[in-house]
């Protein structure tokens, strides 16, 4: 990954994932819609985060659940500035979760590390908001979905959900080398939860070593998901912690360079503990 990001991680051995803490800025996201909507609740849970270890927060300040609406943009940009504002100005390496190319821009201006958008930097002007705000050292994690918030789930369907979702991934990682974008500021992200059933999630996670092969950075993001909920059984998604370190834990086995995830000194502890072995 980019300068910016190995200057993110707490430890220099290079062994580990980067840990990316989830801060939503919103008042409906799946896991804690409406806890971190304030200003000052958002940069209390930022600095807990970044307490617990997390190298870098990832801020969404609207929400992606399954049957999401869009967001006017003035309204993201006044949920997301004063908590992107205060994070740069305490030293916190941030991502900013959105697909509107002004967005960007701004949260760029603003001292933004990574653009991280769901649609894979795919709509109108973001492709190229996002290679002018990688020629500033700007890292870009490009996710895989199928169709929108407000309809992905409903019956997703593919003839190989591996096959499909990293050759959409490798034509991204294409497009934008060509476009001169280092693949050290490249990170890709197979959408767990994005258009997918839970047997595709957990084929992807299976496969997740296969994206090592685009030569750039892995994202896998399964903290509380519905998928962790259908295997433990757990409705509620803060009931979901232990799966989804578990969860974590198999990604950053599989080849996972960044894990975003809601409970960070959790799943601190559990890399901890597999490194230490590892290393024995």
């Amino acid at each position: 990954m980019t300068n910016t990001l190995r200057e993110a991680r707490s430890d220099t051995s290079g062994e580990r994932p980067l840990l990316m803490g989830i801060v939503n800025i919103t008042p409906d996201s799946f896991s804690d819609g409406g806890r971190y909507l304030s200003t000052a609740a958002a940069l209390r849970h930022a600095e807990q985060l970044r307490a617990e270890g997390a190298d870098m927060l990832d801020l969404g300040a609207e929400s992606s659940r399954p049957g999401a609406q869009p967001l006017p943009q003035a309204q993201e940009l006044e949920r997301l500035l004063p908590v992107l504002r205060g994070c740069v100005a305490a030293g916190i390496p941030v991502s900013v979760d959105t697909y509107k190319p002004e967005v960007m821009r701004i949260a760029v201006a603003e001292g933004a590390a990574m653009l991280n958008d769901i649609w894979g930097f795919r709509r109108p002007g973001a492709f190229e908001a996002a290679c002018a705000a990688a020629g500033v050292g700007v890292s870009l994690a490009i996710m895989h979905m199928d169709r929108d918030p407000a309809t992905m789930q409903d019956n997703p369907a593919y003839a190989d959900v591996v096959t499909e979702v990293r050759d959409f991934l490798c034509a991204r990682v294409a497009a934008f080398r060509a476009a001169g974008v280092p693949a050290r500021q490249l990170a890709v992200d197979p959408g767990f939860g994005f258009g997918k059933t839970v047997a595709h999630n957990l084929a992807l996670l299976r496969h997740l070593a296969g994206l090592r092969a685009l030569g750039v950075g892995v994202l896998a993001g399964l903290s509380r998901k519905s998928t962790i909920g259908a295997i433990t059984g757990h409705d509620r998604a803060d009931a979901r912690v232990f799966g989804s370190v578990a969860a974590a834990l198999i990604a950053a086995q599989n080849g996972a360079t960044i894990l975003r995830v809601h409970d960070v000194g959790a799943t601190r502890d559990a890399l901890r503990v597999w490194d230490a072995v590892r290393q024995a």
